[in-house]
């Protein structure tokens, strides 16, 4: 049976809830050059990007991650002080991708992976009581759309394969399950932490400068990672994203899966003694530093 029992669809608030299918669902769509409607998709972009997106976009334009953020997307939150998704970010002044050619895509072989599944929807879904998630399909027709009248059929699976999209889920599978955790969780992990909302956005989208992050001293100071793993993690960015989802697991959720060393709690315990000890002489020495005006602070330290 193709069509999915949808209880639990995501989209419970819409007026209008869509009908899920599985991956056997036989479709009609071709889209190519010569349709009468090539482009017009581009033109109006609504683009959610995943960290597997972020990784061959950037290395596709030779930019670091953070270069990428900067130029290309738009943050927005998954819902109010929530975990941060990213957007590609229009054309200025337009509603229309930055990579639209007259041609077509300009990154067509490392295209988002919601412009290769358009017009089908991918829906990751998961009751509260179960531990497992389950997808399914939707089939988006809009107006502007002529591909649904070509002469082609195929299931969601075949089509799936033919855009590429094996890869790209599998590679995207643990950034979702982490979206649908916090979801299907709800008030039982908390309010996130600014420290913790901060982790899941280096983690998932700036892989150059979480990269600086996992290889550093303190960061390895804390964390007991095998040396080839280490190895791995540094030389390869596929890794290093799904070594980050692990992370914000054990930031987040608080679900442990890399080591921490015997006595690192105790070296940073000591350390924060020693700055408050710092501190504390600073201020017997010169009084409540409220009461220093600034030019005697810098006069202080001579």
């Amino acid at each position: 049976m193709d069509t999915v029992d949808i209880q639990d669809s995501p989209f419970p608030k819409s007026p209008v809830i869509p009908t899920l299918y599985e991956g056997t669902k036989i479709i009609q769509f071709r889209c190519h050059k010569e349709i009468a409607c090539f482009n017009a998709c581009c033109k109006n972009i609504d683009i959610t990007l995943t960290p597997y997106d972020v990784l061959r976009l950037k290395k596709r334009l030779g930019k670091t991650s953070g270069e990428f953020l900067l130029e290309y997307t738009v943050p927005f939150e998954m819902g109010p002080g929530d975990i941060a998704g990213i957007k590609m970010l229009p054309k200025s002044g337009t509603s229309q991708c930055q990579f639209m050619t007259d041609e077509g895509c300009s990154v067509y072989e490392d295209r988002p992976a919601a412009c290769r599944y358009y017009p089908v929807a991918l829906v990751s879904m998961r009751k509260q009581h179960e531990y497992i998630d389950r997808d399914a399909y939707a089939v988006v027709q809009e107006s502007h759309c002529l591909g649904h009248n070509e002469q082609r059929t195929l299931t969601i699976d075949e089509y799936r394969k033919e855009q590429g999209l094996i890869e790209y889920d599998e590679l995207s599978r643990g950034w979702r399950q982490l979206i649908l955790k916090k979801k299907s969780s709800g008030p039982s992990v908390g309010t996130p932490t600014k420290r913790s909302l901060q982790m899941f956005f280096m983690a998932s989208y700036d892989i150059d400068r979480f990269k600086e992050f996992v290889t550093s001293d303190g960061f390895n100071e804390v964390y007991d990672i095998p040396e080839d793993e280490m190895q791995k993690i540094s030389n390869d960015d596929v890794e290093l994203m799904q070594f980050g989802y692990r992370l914000i697991r054990q930031v987040m959720f608080d679900e442990p899966s890399i080591a921490t060393k015997a006595d690192a709690l105790d070296k940073r315990l000591a350390r924060k003694q020693e700055r408050e000890a710092f501190m504390d002489g600073i201020v017997a020495k010169l009084g409540p530093l409220e009461s220093v005006t600034p030019d005697d602070k810098y006069n202080h330290l001579d």
